[in-house]
């Protein structure tokens, strides 16, 4: 069993729609925040009933565009428990001017939310007005995590070629198909991403539910990721609340899932890996 727990991808939604207006990216807010809005109070009592020690809370694009001062104003409450990952639009000519802005609010994380379940956003992942983010992020050491589609695979593979010194983080293990089970066949463009040695991965709630359809057990398509990437390179995250269920079945499920991993590799995805990529929610 791990020793600590680290949530990489939690979100919340103020009930206070006056000072944080909703202005979702693409203009259509996600289903989800509508039915399941968590506000930081909430994600907290979550978070103490489920035994999760810190986390890095993530902003919420289909609901604030990007205004990220809903996370800032939180961060800047309870940094230390918390960090904040913040949402730019890196194709902006003031980009990297937006970056130090929010990294100066203690924002700690970038995400390039280039498709998910609500919107596909109409842009390259490697447009090259995007470079100077990328830089930015280079020189301030921000981890850059990005939620993207596998037809946008041969982007990410520029952008990691270009800058291999950026860490980078993949939502939701790119949605991989499992269905199939051993050797995971189709999953081959997945694991071709270990060769970026920079290139980290979140393993969400949803791929742990995944992993028990059709052939697929968490103990072959697990083992087989480790075998891949190595265990420091996956974090483990619920994506509470945009996942349905509480924190406390989500943690439930995740540790069912991994338990027969052995103990190290269990406490780089629950907790050391995401030290890795957000050094604010080391243990100090």
């Amino acid at each position: 069993m791990p020793n600590k727990i680290v949530d990489i991808h939690p979100h919340i939604i103020s009930t206070d729609s006056n000072r944080y207006p909703i202005t979702p990216l693409g203009g259509k807010r996600s289903k989800w925040s509508q039915e399941r809005p968590i506000t930081f109070e909430q994600l907290v009592a979550g978070m103490d009933a489920a035994g999760i020690d810190r986390a890095a809370i993530v902003h919420s694009s289909t609901v604030y565009g990007y205004n990220n001062t809903y996370v800032a104003d939180i961060i800047a409450e309870h940094a230390g428990r918390f960090t904040g990952v913040f949402s730019i639009d890196v194709l902006a000519p003031d980009a990297a001017q937006q970056m130090r802005h929010w990294f100066g609010r203690k924002l700690t994380g970038l995400r390039i939310y280039s498709g998910g379940s609500n919107i596909t956003m109409d842009t390259r992942l490697d447009d090259p007005r995007s470079f100077p983010a990328w830089e930015c992020a280079r020189e301030l050491g921000i981890t850059v995590c990005i939620s993207l589609f596998p037809a946008k695979v041969p982007e990410l593979r520029v952008l990691a070629q270009r800058f291999p010194d950026v860490r980078i983080v993949i939502d939701g293990l790119l949605k991989p198909p499992m269905e199939d089970g051993p050797p995971y066949s189709a999953c081959a463009y997945l694991f071709d991403l270990a060769q970026f040695s920079k290139i980290h991965l979140k393993l969400s709630t949803n791929n742990v539910r995944n992993s028990r359809k059709g052939q697929a057990t968490p103990e072959t398509f697990f083992r087989r990721l480790i075998s891949e990437f190595g265990a420091s390179r996956i974090a483990w995250c619920s994506n509470y609340p945009a996942s349905k269920g509480t924190l406390p079945e989500m943690v439930a499920e995740a540790k069912a899932a991994l338990a027969s991993l052995p103990a190290s590799d269990q406490d780089w995805i629950f907790h050391r890996t995401a030290e890795t990529l957000y050094p604010a929610l080391a243990a100090n």
